[in-house]
C-alpha cells in the first residue's frame, strides 16, 4: 500500500460511508489485513464490550461520543488505555479527534478533512512520520546586539596578528559566558553586569583593567585567592581551561562599555549555546554579517542526522527494557562510553544536541528506574558492578551519600575545526550545555553535580580535518560505539581554493578522478576509513552533487570497497532556518554503517520514513551498483550529441534587429543567415540568427562588407584565444563545428529544472542551426520524441543526472546513454508515435507561449499535461502491462532493469573478445 493509494481511499472512505461500518472501512484504508478487520467487527479482537467502543490492542482505541465533549473524552481515554494501542480516536461524524500515543500528535479536525491529514495514521501501514522539532529565534538578536559591541571594540583594537585576533577569540567567548552565568545562577543574579557598572568608571578606560583582574580570579580557588575586594572574591572559581592562560583584554571607550553593559542586560537564560555559537560566527566575520547566521545548521535538522544515526536505536532500547532494572542500567553503562565526533564541528552545535539528547535519555532511564522502586547504588562510579535496594532504603542509603549524577562526560565528545573563533565557542558551548542539562536534572531528581568549577571539556582540536589523523583526535578502540557527524564545508572543483585542491589530494590520494569531487568528499571517505570493519557508524549533511551524476562513481566505489554501506538517507531537499535572511539550501542527509553492524535500513521520503532492502547511493531503494559514463547507447537508441560550439566572441551571431538590419543593406546576405538556437532562445522563445557559410561560398560572402568585417573579428579573437581558438583561426567564417541533420532534429536542453515533470524538448527543421547549449538527435524516428519527453525518462535523470543545487544537468553519457530502455516492436513504436503527434497538435494550440511556460509544472494547459499522461502510458507499456504505482517503484524497477542489461552487455562483450580470440589463433 503505497501513499497515494491511501489518500485515494480516504477519499473515497468521505465521499459515504456508514457510521457502522466507518472505523473499520478506515482501517482497509491503510492496507490492515482484511481477516484481520473482520475478526474485529465480529467481535473476536476488540477487547471493549461496550457499544460504540473498539479496543484493538496495540492498534487503536475508538469511541463513538455524542454527549459530551469530545476534548474531555479523549483526555481521559488516553491517560486510562491499557493494551498499548498507538490511537486513540474519538468522533462524532461531524468533528474528529485523533492522538498518537507513541508521539504525543494530536489531530482535532472536522471529518470531511480526514484525507488531507492522511499521514497521521501512516503507521498502520508501516511507515513512521518523520517526527522534528521547531527552533527558538532569539538567539539571532543576541548575536545581533554582540555584533554592535564587536564593531565599537574592533574601532579601538587593531588586530596586528594571529595572536592578537586569538587573545580577541578567547576574550569574546570569556565575555558569552559570564552573560550567561549571570542569567543561569551560576554567578549571582546579574552579578557581572552591576559590576562592570559599579566598579568601572563611565569613559570605558579602566574596563580592560578591571576584567583582566577578574578573569584571573574566576581561575583562582578560594584557597589560592589573598587580599581581593569583595566585589571580585564574590565571583566562584570558574577553572575548566577557560580562563586559564593570560591574554590581552581589549580597551574600551565610553560607547562600548555601555554597549557592554546593555548586551548584559539581555535575558541570556534562554539562549541555546547550540544555535547561538553559528550565529556568533558571523560577528567576528564581515563576509557573513550582511546574513548574519544564515549558515548555521537548525536544531531540526541536526536531529534529522543524529535521530536515524544513533537516537532512534537508543529510544527503542529504552522501549525494550521498560520493566527490567538490569537491561536499564546496561543502557545507562552505554550511554556512558558512546562517543560522539564531529570532524567539522564549527561552534558545537552537532555536539550540544548530541550531548542535550543522550543527557535526557539518561533522565529518562532514571525516571523509568524509580518507578519500578530500585535504583543504582554507587550510580556515580563508572567501573563498579552495580547493585540495586529498594526505594524504600533511600533514607538509609542518603547516609552513606548515594546520589544521582549523570555518567555522561563532555571527554565523551571530540571534534575537530578550523576556525580558531569557532573552535573556542564549541568548548564554551559545551559546558554551557551541561550547565543546562544539570538543571534540567536537578529539577528531576532534586540534586545535579555542580557545574563549577567545569570539568574538561571535550576535545575540540583546532585544525585542518582534511589532513589530521582523526585516530590521533578521537581513539578508538575494539568494541567501541562511535558516531561521526556534522555538516562538513561543500565546495564544487570550480569553486575550492588552491589550499582545499591540496586537501583533496591528500585526503583523496588513493582515488582516481578526485579532482572532479566535492570538496566535502574529504570527510566521506575518512569517515568511511575510519568506521571500516568496527560497530561504528557516521552521517553528514552533504550537497547532493555526491549522490548525482559522475562523482556518485568516483566516491561511493571507494566507500562501498571498505565494507560499509549507506543506512539510512533523506534525498535532496531544501531547508532554511530562522536568521533574517533566510539561507535556503539544497541538500542531503547520509548515514553509513561499518561492515559489523546489522541494522534496518530507512529512507525519508518527503517526510515519510521507509523501511528499505538496500539504499543504493542514489538515495532510492536498489542495489549499490553504480552508473558509469557510457559513450554510446545502452538501449541502442539514436545518438545524442552537442550542439554546435561557435567559439566566435559572438561576432557571427545576430539578433532579430541586426539580422534585419543586415539584409535591408545587403540582400544578397539572406542566403548565409540561418536560424540559431541556445537553449534559452529556444525555450523563451527569443528570435535570434548566425552567419552559416559553407567553405565553397566563402568567396561571395566576403563580398559583403559587413559578413567581411564580422569574419575578421572573428579570426582577431580566435588569435588571441586559448588553444581549441588558435586552432580555428584560419576559418573565421565557421563554427567550430558545423554538425546538420537531412531532414529535422530534436533539440533538448542542457538543464532543467528539477520541478518539472517532463524535460522539454522540441522538433526543428534541419535548416535551423543548434548551439552548444543544446542536445541534439539528427534525423530522428518520431517515437524517440515521446521517450525524451516521458515522465519515466525523467524520472531516471533526476535519480542520476549531476546538477546546481536541485536543478538537473542532462549530461548525455549519465544520462541520456545510461538510460534502460527495452527493445520494442514497431507497433509500440506507432503508438508512441501517436502520442507524439498529439502532444504537438496541444502545443500549436497554446503557440502564443514559450516552451518554458508550457512546462511549468503550476502553468501546464491541461491538454497537454493529459497528451504526457497518454504518451507516458504507452511508453510504461514497453516496460510491463501492469500499471506501475508510483515514481519510486518506477526508478526501482529501471534500476534492476540497467543492471539486467548492464550485466548482459558485458557478457555480449566477452563473447566478443573470445571470439576475435580464436580468429586471430586461426589466422
Amino acid at each position: 500500500m503505497n501513499i497515494a493509494q491511501i489518500e485515494t481511499n480516504l477519499q473515497n472512505l468521505i465521499k459515504s460511508f456508514s457510521k457502522e461500518t466507518f472505523i473499520y472501512e478506515l482501517l482497509l484504508a491503510y492496507g490492515l489485513p482484511k481477516a484481520s478487520i473482520t475478526r474485529l467487527q465480529k467481535g473476536n479482537l476488540n477487547l471493549s464490550k461496550t457499544e460504540g467502543e473498539i479496543s484493538w490492542k496495540k492498534k487503536l482505541f475508538f469511541q463513538e461520543e455524542y454527549k459530551e465533549d469530545l476534548h474531555l473524552t479523549i483526555s481521559e481515554l488516553i491517560k486510562s488505555i491499557k493494551h498499548q494501542q498507538r490511537f486513540v480516536i474519538v468522533t462524532d461524524y461531524n468533528l474528529f479527534l485523533a492522538a498518537d500515543t507513541k508521539t504525543g500528535e494530536k489531530l482535532d479536525i472536522e471529518l470531511q478533512e480526514l484525507p488531507k491529514h492522511f499521514d497521521f495514521f501512516l503507521p498502520w501501514a508501516g511507515m513512521e512520520k518523520a517526527q522534528h522539532r521547531n527552533e527558538n529565534p532569539a538567539d539571532v538578536k543576541a548575536a545581533e546586539r554582540m555584533a554592535k559591541l564587536f564593531d565599537e571594540i574592533k574601532k579601538d583594537n587593531v588586530a596586528a596578528s594571529e595572536d592578537d585576533s586569538h587573545a580577541l577569540n578567547v576574550f569574546l567567548s570569556r565575555l558569552l559566558f559570564c552573560y550567561f552565568a549571570e542569567d543561569t545562577h551560576i554567578f549571582q543574579d546579574g552579578q557581572f553586569t552591576n559590576a562592570i557598572s559599579s566598579h568601572t568608571t563611565v569613559d570605558g578606560s579602566d574596563l580592560n583593567i578591571y576584567l583582566e583582574a577578574l578573569f584571573e580570579v574566576l581561575n583562582s580557588d578560594k584557597k589560592s585567592r589573598k587580599d581581593l575586594p569583595a566585589y571580585l572574591d564574590s565571583f566562584p572559581y570558574v577553572n575548566g581551561g577557560l580562563f586559564k592562560d593570560a591574554h590581552p583584554v581589549p580597551v574600551f571607550s565610553r560607547k562600548s562599555r555601555q554597549l557592554c553593559i546593555d548586551a548584559g542586560e539581555m535575558n541570556w537564560k534562554d539562549i541555546n549555546p547550540d544555535i547561538f555559537g553559528s550565529m556568533f560566527q558571523g560577528v567576528i566575520d564581515p563576509d557573513k554579517r550582511g546574513s548574519l547566521g544564515a549558515h548555521y545548521t537548525s536544531v531540526p535538522n541536526i536531529m534529522k542526522v543524529i535521530e536515524p544515526l544513533f537516537l532512534d536505536e537508543l529510544k527503542e532500547e529504552l522501549e525494550k527494557a521498560k520493566g527490567n532494572p538490569k537491561k536499564l542500567n546496561d543502557l545507562l553503562a552505554r550511554l556512558s562510553k558512546i562517543k560522539i565526533f564531529d570532524p567539522a564541528c564549527g561552534s558545537g552545535n552537532f555536539l550540544i544536541i548530541a550531548y542535550k539528547e543522550l543527557r535526557r535519555l539518561e533522565i529518562a532511564i532514571i525516571q523509568h528506574l524509580q518507578e519500578l522502586q530500585k535504583i543504582a547504588l554507587g550510580f556515580n562510579s563508572k567501573n563498579e558492578q552495580l547493585s540495586f535496594i529498594p526505594k524504600s532504603q533511600l533514607t538509609l542509603a542518603a547516609s552513606f551519600q548515594v546520589e544521582l549524577f549523570s555518567r555522561i562526560q563532555l571527554s565523551q565528545f571530540f571534534g575537530i575545526e578550523i576556525d580558531d573563533f569557532a573552535h573556542e565557542i564549541a568548548q564554551l558551548s559545551l559546558w554551557l550545555a551541561e550547565h543546562q542539562m544539570n538543571v534540567e536534572f536537578q529539577k528531576e531528581f532534586g540534586k545535579s553535580s555542580p557545574t563549577l568549577p567545569l570539568k574538561e571539556a571535550g576535545k575540540i582540536v583546532c585544525g585542518n580535518a582534511c589532513r589530521l589523523d582523526w585516530e590521533v583526535v578521537c581513539p578508538k578502540k575494539e568494541g567501541d560505539e562511535i558516531y561521526i557527524l556534522g555538516n562538513p564545508p561543500y565546495l564544487g572543483a570550480r569553486f575550492q581554493s588552491e589550499s582545499q585542491k591540496k586537501d583533496i589530494s591528500i585526503a583523496l590520494k588513493a582515488i582516481p578522478g578526485r579532482n572532479s569531487l566535492d570538496y566535502i568528499s574529504c570527510w566521506f571517505v575518512k569517515a568511511s576509513d575510519y568506521i571500516k570493519e568496527t560497530w561504528s557508524e557516521f552521517a553528514f549533511v552533504s550537497t547532493n552533487s555526491i549522490c548525482q551524476g559522475m562523482q556518485v562513481s568516483l566516491l561511493w566505489q571507494n566507500i562501498f570497497d571498505t565494507g560499509n554501506d549507506i543506512k539510512f538517507g533523506y534525498p535532496a531537499f531544501y531547508w532554511s532556518n530562522n536568521a533574517k535572511n533566510k539561507a535556503v539550501v539544497a541538500v542531503i542527509i547520509v548515514g553509513v554503517k561499518g561492515a559489523l553492524k546489522s541494522t534496518k535500513k530507512t529512507l525519508y521520503l518527503k517526510g515519510i520514513k521507509e523501511d528499505a532492502s538496500n539504499i543504493s547511493p542514489y538515495l532510492t531503494v536498489g542495489s549499490n551498483l553504480l552508473i558509469q559514463k557510457k559513450q554510446t547507447s545502452l538501449s541502442n537508441i539514436p545518438q545524442l550529441v552537442f550542439g554546435n560550439q561557435s567559439v566566435d566572441g559572438g561576432f557571427l551571431i545576430l539578433s532579430d534587429q541586426e539580422k534585419e538590419d543586415l539584409i535591408n543593406a545587403y540582400p544578397q546576405a539572406k542566403r548565409f543567415i540561418r536560424k540559431f538556437y541556445g537553449w534559452n532562445d529556444l525555450s523563451k522563445n527569443i528570435p535570434r540568427w548566425c552567419i552559416w557559410i559553407n567553405e565553397q561560398e566563402i568567396d561571395e560572402a566576403i563580398l559583403i562588407p559587413d559578413i567581411k568585417e564580422r569574419i575578421q573579428r572573428v579570426k582577431e579573437f580566435r588569435s588571441s584565444g586559448g588553444e581549441v581558438a588558435r586552432s580555428l583561426v584560419d576559418i573565421p567564417y565557421r563554427f567550430r563545428y558545423i554538425h546538420e541533420g537531412k531532414s529535422n532534429y530534436i533539440a533538448v536542453g542542457r538543464n532543467s529544472s528539477e520541478n518539472r515533470k517532463y524535460l522539454p524538448a522540441d522538433f526543428k527543421p534541419s535548416t535551423d542551426i543548434a548551439g552548444e547549449t543544446i542536445q541534439v538527435v539528427y534525423d530522428p524516428e518520431p517515437y524517440l520524441f515521446g521517450l525524451i519527453s516521458s515522465n519515466m525518462h525523467m524520472i531516471w535523470v533526476k535519480a542520476v543526472a549531476g546538477g546546481m543545487k536541485m536543478d538537473i544537468l542532462y549530461s548525455v553519457t549519465i544520462c541520456y546513454n545510461t538510460f534502460p530502455f527495452p527493445s520494442i516492436s514497431d507497433q509500440r513504436k506507432q503508438e508512441i508515435t501517436q502520442c507524439v503527434f498529439r502532444i504537438l497538435e496541444e502545443r500549436e494550440r497554446h503557440s502564443e507561449k514559450t516552451l518554458a511556460q508550457l512546462y511549468d509544472p503550476d502553468k501546464m494547459p491541461d491538454g497537454l499535461r493529459e497528451a504526457h499522461r497518454l504518451n507516458d502510458l504507452a511508453i510504461e507499456r514497453c516496460y510491463r502491462s501492469r500499471p506501475f504505482e508510483s515514481d519510486e517503484e518506477r526508478l526501482e524497477y529501471l534500476f534492476k532493469l540497467y543492471e539486467k542489461m548492464i550485466a548482459e552487455e558485458k557478457i555480449k562483450d566477452s563473447l566478443f573478445e573470445k571470439e576475435k580470440k580464436g580468429k586471430k589463433i586461426k589466422n
